[in-house]
């Protein structure tokens, strides 16, 4: 067989999110599939694929194929004992490291209810991610959808005097920022430090399609120049605008389902789920290669 992909939602969502067949992802993949999955990428921004039963080594060959693998460094436990053993394997779930349900009032937990808000994996970073990919090992009996809004057409969508208000933008990322969004602010001095602000493109040009789109997350807490008020006000209107149902695909997830999605031109957040659940979901994420200034450049 070979890859075919195909519009989830070809009625009212042709342009976003793919779904594809015809390959097992979980085994070595041809210089053909590679690219493939690359052009559906380029045109639907995220791809789902049903029945992929990966371990981490599987998961971590897979995404190898599309560029160097960041670091699981956005989270409360780097530099510490983790459940799970590669460092390149972000730890998407709600247990601990001895696999029981975190608590409730769990400090690791509080601070991942950021993934309810509306992001771009690594925008807090100062070379933003490039593809994520998410496995879901274990699901809850429901809820714990994750959403996708489409960055490009979103952009496409703007008339004409906005767009030039949002050319040349710099907007500061930072988690320190997102996490205060929803009150949490336990924050040690070390974290402090790791989270610092970044510098952010508020337009970006996709590299491949040469589509431009908005880059926006709840990181985004100021843009350079501006007053932090008007910049908050400017960059929620944005959001509201990005996130209409219209541009927004929801995923209701399946045991063994992967989602790959391109975070140069969508945006993501988690939804809610029964807390005393298990949700175990393991995330690899490629790096972009150079940063959005650079990009600008």
């Amino acid at each position: 067989m070979t890859v075919s992909i195909k519009p989830i939602d070809p009625v009212s969502r042709p342009f976003f999110a793919g779904e594809v067949s015809g390959v097992d992802v979980t085994k070595p993949l041809s210089r053909e599939d590679v690219a493939a999955i690359d052009a559906g990428m380029d045109q639907y921004g995220v791809l789902v694929f049903h029945d992929q039963h990966f371990t981490d080594e599987t998961q971590l060959a897979f995404s190898r194929n599309f560029g160097e693998l960041e670091e699981a460094s956005g989270d409360l436990n780097w530099g510490k004992a983790r459940r799970i053993e590669s460092a390149h394997v972000n730890d998407i779930s709600n247990l601990d490291n001895d696999n029981q349900v975190l608590a409730r009032d769990s400090r690791r937990r509080l601070f991942s209810l950021g993934n309810r808000l509306w992001h771009s994996d690594s925008s807090f970073k100062a070379v933003p991610a490039k593809y994520s990919l998410l496995s879901a090992r274990v699901i809850p009996s429901a809820g714990g959808n994750t959403e996708f809004a489409d960055m490009r057409k979103a952009w496409d969508d703007l008339d004409a005097e906005t767009k030039k208000e949002c050319e040349g933008l710099v907007c500061e990322h930072s988690q320190l920022y997102s996490r205060s969004l929803i009150g949490f602010s336990d924050f040690t001095d070390e974290d402090r430090i790791r989270f610092k602000p970044v510098h952010q493109r508020l337009v970006r040009t996709h590299p491949s399609t040469g589509r431009k789109s908005l880059f926006l997350a709840s990181h985004a807490g100021a843009i350079v120049g501006w007053p932090v008020p008007e910049a908050r006000a400017f960059l929620r209107d944005l959001t509201e605008h990005a996130t209409q149902r219209k541009y927004v695909y929801a995923h209701q997830w399946k045991q063994w389902d992967a989602v790959m999605w391109d975070n140069r031109a969508t945006m993501h957040r988690a939804r809610p789920f029964d807390p005393k659940e298990v949700r175990d979901m393991h995330r690899t994420t490629v790096a972009s290669e150079r940063s959005t200034m650079a990009e600008a450049a």
